[in-house]
């Protein structure tokens, strides 16, 4: 078996399960490495009696002709040089980590955001930069040390979706030509570690109490959400505006600095929201989340 830390590795399996890691996949082997596993998700049942849904990663290594695995230790004996893992969703055993030597690329700049939703809690967290970081993997959560990293400017309009696949597309890139350099010698994590726990429903609920900037970032995340006499408004667009400005169709629809701008109400389609306040005739006194 190769060393991974000074001899570029040919044959790799990869590890991976959702969209941001079919680039990253595809690359290495337009790259001329010779994948000779994938292993991601079992396939998932739609809803009742559907079919079932390979998962992005899966469907990408059909198409590439590659051999797929929904276990880690069926991989293990193919004699690869170095496992690769982008968003594969499970922790990997010591036992696998001791039979084949891993490397993780991981959408944050560590060890800020180690854990699930790096790309989500940045942005949330009003961070100015963030970036890719390829690692050694250990048996620990984004614990390992560092091959390479390059940083990322988080806009302030930026949208998950646009970071997300900014953030691939370097990530993808960083990925081939350190695998093609040779990785060398990591280096340890150094600064205070933060976590990314995965998002719940009540990190897309638009909190009116909060600042405008604050809940400008939820929209930004996708899937934002207030209500509206009792029924949930999915709130797709909104803008930062003055905050001085008192809205004059519904309190807290632009009080506050934050405009809605495209709505969609359950059942409904999208549409502006200003289409959705005439329609609705709010009563005097109606507020939005109540």
């Amino acid at each position: 078996m190769v060393n991974a830390q000074s001899v570029p590795p040919r044959r790799l399996v990869y590890f991976g399960t959702p969209e941001m890691a079919v680039a990253p996949l595809e690359a290495l082997v337009q790259a001329g490495f010779e994948v000779v596993a994938v292993v991601t998700r079992v396939d998932k049942r739609r809803g009742r009696g559907s079919d079932l849904l390979p998962s992005p990663v899966k469907r990408a290594a059909i198409a590439l002709g590659l051999p797929v695995f929904h276990q880690v230790d069926d991989v293990l004996a193919l004699g690869a040089d170095l496992g690769v893992v982008v968003a594969f969703g499970q922790l990997i055993k010591p036992h696998a980590l001791a039979a084949l030597p891993m490397v993780n690329l991981h959408f944050s700049l560590l060890p800020r955001w180690r854990g699930a939703a790096p790309v989500e809690r940045a942005l949330l967290a009003g961070d100015d930069v963030t970036g890719v970081c390829l690692m050694q993997l250990d048996e620990g959560l984004d614990t390992g040390p560092i091959h390479e990293c390059e940083t990322v400017a988080i806009g302030p309009l930026d949208t998950a979706a646009a970071l997300r696949h900014h953030l691939v597309d370097v990530g993808a890139r960083l990925l081939v030509t350190s695998l093609q350099h040779g990785l060398g010698a990591p280096r340890p994590q150094e600064g205070e570690p933060t976590y990314a726990a995965k998002l719940g429903p009540l990190d897309y609920q638009l909190d009116w109490a909060r600042s405008a900037i604050e809940r400008h970032r939820v929209v930004r995340l996708g899937g934002a959400y207030t209500s509206f006499r009792g029924k949930r408004l999915k709130v797709l667009d909104a803008a930062l505006v003055d905050s001085n400005a008192v809205g004059d169709v519904l309190d807290g629809a632009l009080v506050g600095g934050l405009q809605l701008v495209t709505v969609q109400p359950e059942s409904k389609g999208p549409m502006p929201f200003a289409a959705f306040a005439n329609g609705a005739r709010p009563r005097p006194g109606e507020r939005l989340g109540e």
